[in-house]
């Protein structure tokens, strides 16, 4: 293997097991909820999103972060002033430990149903236990979710009246899905996109380039990124779309124009597209040093 891939899969390999404790600490770590705009809130920790839509009929939330944080979740719903039994519907970016891992939970206690892709669901109901991972044999095992719906891909989950879309795009997981939806305020409806992660990771002797229909799909997933309706980018890990810098910068200026990027899912494909064709580049020149 390549040495840069090398260090790269080891770091990953490490922290899916439990070892980068900085990380652990940081997606653990405790963050005030507040609100993005209109009806959408961020109810994760400083490293890890989740993302509550609300209305008067019942509330969705994307993502669960670790399954230790569920109580931390619920209280960070509690502090806004909903109820977690008003969470209607959960769903999910890609069911990895760090954004699924508390979805059992959270079902359990709110009585929502989740929601998935098709090979999300799969993966929910194996509590991460999936070959067909890349990642498969390094990221951590969690609670599986017994019950979960498919969605189809750009088909509109709903609670009341808010319609949440769904865009499969698969390539970090075979399930990732990104998701999108409308949020006003005082008269101004934006779309926001929760968009999955772009990077390609796997276990040490993976290789993307070995399958072809595989590398079609994420080449494909970053067309639909590019394509996505998106004046509002959010991302599980929020650091990969600046989200905390966003809203400090809302709240200096007192004003959303500061979140409001509309080629930012564009700018978000483009900088991914690169490193999985570097990626594939140093796949194939190692398979042909063997």
């Amino acid at each position: 293997m390549n040495p840069f891939f090398r260090a790269l899969w080891l770091v990953v390999a490490l922290t899916a097991a439990g070892f980068a404790q900085a990380d652990e600490a940081r997606w653990s770590k405790p963050q005030q909820p507040f609100h993005i705009y209109g009806n959408s809130w961020y109810v994760g920790t400083q490293g890890l999103s989740a993302i509550l839509i609300t209305s008067s009929q019942g509330h969705v939330l994307i993502d669960g972060t670790l399954p230790a944080n569920a109580p931390q979740i619920e209280a960070n719903i509690r502090a806004l002033g909903f109820r977690l039994r008003d969470v209607k519907l959960i769903l999910n970016s890609h069911a990895h430990f760090d954004h699924a891992g508390a979805i059992a939970r959270l079902a359990h206690d709110s009585g929502a149903t989740v929601a998935a892709s098709a090979a999300g669901a799969k993966e929910l109901r194996s509590g991460g236990n999936d070959p067909d991972d890349p990642q498969y044999g390094m990221a951590t095992r969690y609670p599986a979710v017994a019950s979960v719906q498919v969605v189809a891909d750009g088909a509109a989950v709903r609670v009341g009246p808010v319609a949440v879309t769904a865009h499969y795009t698969p390539g970090h997981t075979p399930g990732s899905t990104s998701w999108t939806w409308r949020s006003c305020e005082q008269g101004r409806c934006l779309t926001l996109a929760y968009v999955d992660s772009l990077t390609a990771l796997g276990r040490d002797g993976f290789r993307y380039s070995d399958e072809p229909a595989r590398v079609a799909a994420f080449r494909r997933s970053f067309a639909t990124v590019a394509a996505l309706p998106c004046d509002i980018l959010i991302t599980p890990h929020p650091e990969a779309s600046g989200l905390m810098q966003k809203i400090a910068a809302r709240d200096r200026e007192h004003s959303s124009a500061a979140l409001v990027d509309t080629g930012a899912c564009r700018a978000y494909a483009a900088a991914a597209k690169p490193r999985f064709e570097a990626r594939l580049a140093n796949e194939r020149q190692d398979a042909r040093g063997k």
